[in-house]
């Protein structure tokens, strides 16, 4: 059976593709859980039309984020939270922060978890075929 898939399946596909999948899979899994609608006339003109509304998305995001990392390379964003004597910090800088206050989206930013001490700290940066980084700082207030 033919659906178009309304979001992204892991090990299936991506949303607004058009996949082939067994008859079960799709009436007792994707279709029940509106993850994916049958491929019909409308239904993949639609996936076609959201999927060429993406991929503008993703081409202009990643112009963006080439240009916005290039700036960012040449400067240290600084944050300025409250620590501890020993340079741990009470809050810590996640990823969302980091997106924010840098001006990229923020799952682009790739750290495995919140920074938890003051000082200097590379920041991953990764989106499409875009990859770099850049330098934050964090000082105690």
């Amino acid at each position: 059976m033919q659906v178009v898939l309304t979001k992204d399946v892991k090990g299936t596909g991506r949303a607004n593709e058009v996949v082939s999948v067994k008859d079960g899979f799709a009436l007792n899994f994707l279709i029940a859980r509106k993850l994916a609608v049958p491929a019909t006339g409308a239904s993949l003109k639609q996936a076609e039309t959201r999927a060429k509304q993406v991929g503008e998305k993703r081409e202009l995001d990643a112009k963006l984020i080439a240009e916005r990392l290039t700036a960012l390379a040449e400067t240290k964003i600084q944050f300025v939270k409250k620590a501890n004597e020993k340079g741990h910090l009470y809050d810590g800088v996640d990823a969302a922060e980091i997106a924010e206050k840098a001006g990229i989206p923020e799952d682009s930013v790739r750290i495995e978890r919140a920074f938890k001490e003051v000082g200097s700290h590379e920041v991953p940066v990764a989106f499409g075929e875009q990859f770099g980084k850049f330098t934050i700082e964090i000082i105690a207030e």
